[in-house]
């Protein structure tokens, strides 16, 4: 969390707000999670919260593009702890996966719930899911393909990522992730 101007090592109001919204629509769902709730746990007024995020739709914002950069940073160094080259793709996603606190993808959940009511949901998404793409092509060798490639392997990603979601462990998805990757590679 960024500490606020003052230097006292608090989060600003700002970040709790966003903190605990994070936490709250990751786990629970962003339909289900009110603002009252949002404004309870991270402590705030409720003039303190619409200060920051006028609207709920603004803090979704927010949450998304938090959360798009916290997950591009661990994956990076998801991989880099596996390796750094392809052979880290699947053992990375396999540490996200194997996580106490996996809900799946929150940009495929916030499709998923929101694409209806707030449709730039979608665009977020798209981006967030290029951004991935691009993590995996740069781990991947270097050929006239490496785009492509990092495409059908980031579409396998989601793909394990949904299955991971209803199975008892995420091994079944984790394994078909590796056959594809491993096919896919050596074409």
């Amino acid at each position: 969390m960024t500490p606020d101007p003052q230097g006292s090592g608090t989060p600003s109001a700002r970040d709790r707000i966003l903190h605990t919204a994070h936490d709250l629509f990751y786990r629970d769902g962003i339909r289900a999670t009110g603002i009252d709730r949002v404004i309870a746990e991270s402590g705030v007024a409720k003039l303190t919260f619409y200060r920051h995020f006028p609207s709920k739709n603004d803090l979704i914002r927010a949450y998304l593009d938090y959360r798009h950069q916290r997950w591009l940073a661990w994956f990076a160094g998801a991989l880099a702890r596996h390796g750094g080259g392809a052979d880290a793709i699947v053992p990375a996603v396999g540490e996200w996966l194997r996580d106490p606190g996996y809900r799946g993808c929150a940009f495929i959940n916030s499709v998923s719930e929101l694409a209806g009511s707030l449709p730039e949901v979608v665009d977020i998404t798209r981006a967030h899911k290029a951004d991935v793409a691009a993590a995996i092509a740069a781990v991947l060798p270097a050929s006239r393909q490496r785009a492509k490639l990092a495409q059908a392997i980031a579409l396998a990603i989601d793909g394990a990522i949904v299955r991971a979601q209803f199975d008892t462990t995420p091994d079944v998805a984790l394994d078909a992730l590796k056959r594809i990757v491993k096919s896919l590679l050596a074409e």
